[in-house]
């Protein structure tokens, strides 16, 4: 059965849809929820960037989660494409990636109507994402810039605590890391981690050759994520 947060979560989300949208979260609740727990998903996009980048990445942070904060996810992440009415099936979605991302008006749309109904996008900088994400966004919350979260913002003291923000994993360009997000009517919708790379520290051990300690930062922080999405 689902959990009260996983019923509470759905109930925010169902309050701000109409139409299809409601339809599907109807569905997701009989469906989804019941038994198997709720799924994560990797949002496929156009344009040519490399979508699938990190291809263990949710996996792990997954067995993680449901290991260390007791939740009940899906052990298999989906893919969804952002103009696709499934993407109201997953409360969570990550993006990740190197190059360029398009989204055409129908796409920028059905993003917008997800994150305001109640879900929750994390974009990771995989290193190159940076020119390509702004503007796009921008097509999906015009009234809206990313602005940088302060190191007090509950995302970074859930189950685990950085009391400096984001962890550095990758180093790329030797920038601190940075946790942007884009804020509508008060709610944190999209959370965008900068010169950080959590997603490959999310990846197996053997990929990038990160240290356990390493690894483990940013298990930690993709973790907090989950929580303030789920558990708040």
């Amino acid at each position: 059965m689902p959990s009260a947060f996983h019923i509470e979560h759905l109930s925010k989300m169902r309050l701000h849809l109409t139409g299809y949208a409601v339809a599907t979260l109807i569905l997701l609740s009989f469906s989804s929820f019941a038994q198997k727990g709720v799924q994560i998903a990797l949002l496929k996009y156009n344009g040519g960037g490399d979508w699938y980048a990190n291809p263990t990445s949710l996996t792990n942070l997954i067995k993680f989660c449901n290991e260390n904060l007791k939740t009940n996810l899906v052990a298999d992440y989906a893919t969804v494409e952002a103009a696709s009415p499934e993407l109201f099936n997953y409360p969570f979605i990550h993006m990740t990636g190197h190059g360029n991302i398009y989204y055409n008006d129908q796409e920028a749309q059905n993003m917008r109507n997800y994150l305001i109904a109640g879900g929750f996008l994390h974009i990771d900088d995989n290193y190159g994402l940076d020119p390509f994400v702004r503007p796009q966004m921008k097509k999906v919350f015009p009234e809206l810039d990313f602005i940088e979260l302060p190191f007090d913002h509950p995302i970074y003291h859930q189950k685990y605590d950085f009391p400096n923000g984001l962890p550095k994993i990758h180093e790329h360009d030797n920038k601190p890391p940075q946790g942007f997000g884009l804020i509508y009517e008060g709610r944190l919708v999209c959370f965008y981690s900068y010169e950080s790379d959590l997603g490959d520290g999310w990846e197996d051990q053997d990929v990038h050759h990160d240290s356990g300690v390493t690894r483990l930062k940013a298990l930690q922080m993709g973790a907090n994520l989950v929580s303030y999405v789920f558990m708040k």
